[in-house]
């Protein structure tokens, strides 16, 4: 059930930046990021939202992936920088429960055997199996690893999207062309469902260790105006 905003305090960006910093004195700007979390008007039993976005300014995190590849393409997988590559070893690591990486992709050439191996089960709940439709299927395992890290995985949950937008040191331009470059493409995430009728009812703004502020829908930088009962369509 979704509470109604007709009387909440909302926030610019601006002013959202300036509480959510007050809150953060003394942290590493480095490692601190802001959230964003859209929750959205959904039919409790609908398709899910999951993509994958590029951002302008990327929130750069130390992301370990696993390769499933053999040969050439498990050297130019190490090469890239993956902390685990191979094929029987990986499968048997996973079998263990040994899920030590935030990303798993699959030369496909080796991509048969690990379907063979029925791991998706172990994979799949985890958002970790390879597959051809996001992209985690591929020809280059060097060239893959090197763009699919500077994209960030987003996946409704609970009728909430929640995206690391930005890290503390980001400039409020920076932060506001991500927040519009998220939004636009969840807009076409959602259109983009057949027969279901899904909306944004609030969009939340947090960092790592402070309190969450609805957004107003004024992006801009400068824009520094607190209202109460607007909304984030």
């Amino acid at each position: 059930m979704q509470h109604d905003l007709t009387d909440a305090l909302q926030f610019s960006l601006t002013e959202a930046m300036r509480y959510i910093r007050a809150m953060e004195v003394g942290r590493n700007p480095l490692s601190v990021k802001y959230d964003l979390a859209v929750r959205l008007r959904t039919p409790k039993t609908s398709a899910i939202i999951r993509n994958r976005i590029r951002l302008p300014t990327p929130v750069k995190t130390e992301k370990r992936v696993c390769v499933i590849a053999e040969g050439e393409h498990a050297e130019a997988a190490r090469q890239a920088g993956a902390a685990i590559v191979g094929t029987e070893e990986v499968f048997e690591q996973i079998r263990n429960r040994n899920l030590d990486f935030e990303l798993c992709i699959a030369h496909e050439d080796s991509f048969k055997a690990l379907v063979a191996t029925k791991l998706a089960k172990v994979l799949g709940p985890r958002g970790l199996m390879p597959s051809p439709k996001f992209g985690t299927v591929v020809k280059n395992t060097g060239a893959a690893i090197r763009d699919l890290v500077g994209r960030s995985d987003y996946k409704e949950r609970m009728g909430v999207v929640r995206l690391a937008i930005g890290q503390l040191r980001f400039t409020e331009a920076q932060l506001a062309e991500n927040i519009k470059t998220f939004m636009s493409h969840l807009r076409k995430d959602i259109a983009a469902l057949d027969n279901v009728t899904k909306s944004i009812h609030e969009v939340v703004l947090s960092s790592t260790h402070s309190s969450g502020f609805t957004l107003n829908g004024q992006i801009a930088p400068g824009a520094a105006t607190g209202t109460q009962g607007s909304n984030n369509k």
